[in-house]
């Protein structure tokens, strides 16, 4: 936010220095950032002068110039200057800029003008062109003055510069609505200098003479029918006004802050905004059908011309000002191509209103306007400043446009808002604060800030807030208040500091470093979305926690998986042919469930394309179902997990824990690949990493020591139907619990019409290891029989020889 320095004194009861202004206003949270000067004119014509020329002679050695002497006036003697100006004479007042003067260009550097011989003559300054000197762009010669022009007079008294502004920039945080105005910020400094100087320094506002009604009457009826999103609406109608260029006091104002200059209302309705806080907007009153504003929301998808003349969808959310026939105006946003102001507008229609912060900021980001009306807007502004920013600017409007007051001012309430009450004690403010205030002092503080105190007992204070502190809501805040005024500096460091010691929250910091440390050995690289998405991915889901305030149409839920937001990386990388992917994320979903929110951190992992490079021993290999199912597998040996039990269907692979989804894997539909325009396959997983860690540290480590005898191993080939899995082969081998069957896997799978009608075959191996003795054939006969018997009897199985 900007201030302007001369701009605010006009509201502080006494001047205080630039630099003194600034250190005050960092001291009570304002933040000041930077301050530059602000000038009308580069330089402000400091040092310069007006001369008159005396004499003018053709330089003795140069055919372009001149040597002249010029008198400047206060006593001083003429001085020698070398001149080229095709159109120097003698007789002519002129603007001088003597030794030692910096002269600041309309463009390039300033510079420093220095006594010199030029051809051999001594030149003591320069008679300047107005390019020179920043009052214009011509270099054709020097600037000629009026006759009667005063000789010595300082140029910046003559061109009536006035004195140098200074542009405050401010880093205002988003609660302090109630400083995002030129008033605003007075308020606070004068509760400074009533706290620290003694005193009562009061804002000066600004004087207010509200014209009378004219002969000519324009009625226009106001209807409120969103209470919620509007609660108070005031309109005021003025006649016969002249649109034109604003005066220059005007401009230098608004530009000082950074605003450009459009016409004499908008300009009016940018300065009282600025001001007092209060966004306005200017309506041409004739263009309003039916003599009527209503304040409403339009059906969805309703087509409406903005003022930068594109046509925009609206929302069944966006606040609308009508009239009886169509939208006017996005309330509290911008305004409409064919209702504002334009150079043959006569009648206006002024408003002044108090639009809801949410409504305004959903709408504004949602359209991409952000404009200096929905910034003070989303933030909160004072409902009781909805009045008389509406009078002074009909005032200035009179007073600089011409016109006449044409009708009453209009002041619809729909909703009431009482005032915010809080309860502070004296002890809370000393134990947050750490400072043990005088009560007198925290009370002054207080009521100079615009609290009322409601009741006052030995405790504490009563407090009703000010409808311009929005953000005060509890005892909390008013400490900070407090201590805004106070100066956070003033609070002495105490000779002893009482510190607890608390044992430290558990994390799974090493846990989740020792999964992505292992994950990025792999050849995965880690990646961080956004958890907020856009709610197209999911058309179907009803439990969809959803952001009331969105940054942008195309974010506004929360992920309720996290699949989405890493197929927006893989789209990303396969449109710049960076097809071989191998992702990794830890990140949190977000769901409604049983009417509240569940929220769930969980680890993704998305492989796509080759997943290994090609070489001269080897070709790529592609990443699959099974390349990440074993990925998995490894995770789970890493982390200890067992007793997982996993599961098939049409979905793709579960592990389940204790009846819960610990991780599962899919490959990712064609209908998700073709929304993301992807065209390769692309496999996606995830772990619970809530009960990840339930499940890790369930586990028991146990140490045996290497095995001193020699391991066996058997292969088994067998016979089945094509309807029994693996995963079922797995189990019966599992319920034979073969204490000494160590190592258990598949290695071929061959299916042949010599096999008959609907069976495959599974080439099967085992490895057979005891700690404490070798095993002996017949031991190993036994154990192959009885899996041999168990697959026949729960698989049918055949036995191949």
């Amino acid at each position: 936010m900007i201030i302007s320095y001369q701009w605010l004194l006009n509201y502080l009861p006494e001047a205080l220095p630039v630099g003194d202004l600034g250190n005050i206003l960092t001291s009570i949270g304002l933040e000041v950032e930077a301050i530059e000067p602000a000038e009308a004119v580069k330089g402000s014509l400091a040092g310069l002068v007006i001369g008159e020329v005396l004499t003018c002679e053709k330089h003795p050695n140069a055919d372009k110039l001149k040597i002249t002497t010029v008198n400047i006036g206060n006593g001083r003697e003429p001085l020698h200057i070398v001149c080229g100006a095709p159109n120097v004479e003698a007789g002519q007042r002129v603007v001088v800029a003597p030794v030692g003067t910096t002269v600041h260009p309309t463009e390039g550097e300033a510079f420093l003008i220095k006594s010199a011989k030029i051809r051999g003559e001594q030149s003591e300054g320069m008679i300047c062109a107005e390019d020179e000197i920043g009052l214009g762009k011509s270099h054709a010669g020097i600037m000629i003055l009026p006759a009667d022009a005063p000789i010595g007079m300082p140029a910046k008294e003559y061109f009536k510069i006035p004195d140098a502004d200074f542009a405050i920039h401010i880093g205002l945080t988003p609660n302090r609505s109630d400083a995002m105005s030129h008033i605003g910020v007075a308020r606070d400094v004068c509760a400074y200098l009533s706290h620290h100087r003694g005193g009562k320094y009061a804002v000066n506002m600004p004087v207010v003479n509200m014209p009378a009604i004219g002969d000519k009457q324009i009625g226009i009826a106001i209807n409120i029918e969103n209470a919620d999103a509007c609660a108070r609406y005031t309109g005021i109608s003025i006649a016969g006004v002249k649109i034109a260029p604003s005066p220059e006091w005007l401009q230098r104002r608004l530009n000082a802050i950074g605003i450009r200059s459009i016409n004499n209302v908008v300009d009016i309705t940018n300065y009282v905004l600025h001001e007092y806080g209060q966004p306005l907007h200017a309506f041409d009153a004739d263009k309003i059908q039916g003599n009527a504003i209503h304040v409403k929301c339009l059906p969805q998808d309703t087509k409406f011309n903005t003022l930068d003349d594109k046509e925009r969808k609206l929302n069944d959310n966006d606040l609308m000002i009508c009239d009886a026939v169509h939208g006017l105006c996005i309330a509290g946003v911008f305004g409409g191509a064919g209702s504002g102001v334009s150079d043959t507008t006569t009648n206006i229609f002024l408003e002044s209103a108090y639009f809801d912060a949410t409504y305004v900021r959903r709408t504004s980001m949602f359209h991409g306007l952000r404009t200096d009306a929905a910034t003070h807007f989303e933030k909160g502004v004072d409902i009781n400043n909805v009045v008389p920013a509406l009078k002074r600017a009909a005032a200035l409007i009179v007073e600089i446009a011409g016109g006449q007051i044409a009708s009453e001012i209009k002041d619809v309430v729909a909703r009431e808002i009482s005032p915010v009450k809080v309860h502070a004690t004296y002890s809370y403010i000393h134990k947050l604060s750490g400072k043990n205030y005088d009560k007198k002092s925290i009370k002054e503080i207080l009521v100079a800030l615009g609290f009322v105190v409601e009741a006052e007992t030995e405790e504490g204070l009563t407090l009703a807030v000010p409808s311009n502190k929005t953000d005060v809501k509890q005892p909390a805040d008013i400490v900070e208040e407090v201590l805004r005024i106070d100066g956070l500096d003033s609070i002495e460091i105490p000779d002893r500091l009482n510190i607890s010691l608390n044992r430290p929250m558990p994390n799974d910091r090493g846990e989740r470093d020792k999964i992505a440390n292992t994950l990025s050995a792999t050849g995965f690289k880690e990646i961080v979305t956004n958890s907020i998405v856009n709610s197209k991915y999911y058309p179907e889901r009803t439990d969809l926690v959803r952001m009331l305030n969105s940054l942008t149409s195309e974010l506004d839920v929360l992920r309720p998986s996290m699949l989405e937001s890493g197929l927006e990386i893989v789209q990303y990388n396969c449109n710049r042919r960076n097809t071989d992917l191998a992702l990794y994320e830890f990140g949190k979903t977000y769901t409604l469930e049983n009417g509240g929110y569940k929220e769930q951190t969980q680890l993704a992992l998305y492989v796509t394309g080759d997943v290994s490079s090609k070489s001269w021993n080897q070709v790529p290999g592609t990443g699959d179902v099974y390349y990440l199912k074993g990925i998995i597998q490894n995770l789970f040996a890493l982390g200890g997990v067992s007793k997982a039990a996993i599961s098939y269907d049409e979905d793709g692979t579960k592990w389940k824990w204790k009846n819960e989804v610990l991780c599962a894997i899919e490959e990712v539909p064609a209908k998700t690949l073709n929304a993301f325009d992807i065209k390769q396959p692309v496999y996606f997983a995830y772990i619970n990493w809530d009960l990840w860690l339930k499940a890790t540290a369930a586990n028991k480590i146990r140490y045996n020591e290497v095995a001193k005898f020699p391991a066996v191993e058997r292969d088994l080939a067998v016979i089945l139907d094509k309807s029994v899995t693996y995963l079922q082969v797995q189990q019966v081998t599992d319920q034979q619990k073969i204490e000494s069957l160590t190592g258990f896997g598949l290695f071929d799978v061959f299916e042949s019409e010599k096999l008959g009608a609907g069976k495959k075959s599974y080439a099967l191996n085992y490895t057979f290891q005891l700690q404490d003795r070798t095993l002996t054939d017949g031991e190993i006969e036994q154990v192959m029989t009885q899996l041999m018997n168990a697959y026949k009897t729960k698989l049918q199985a055949q036995i191949r020889e």
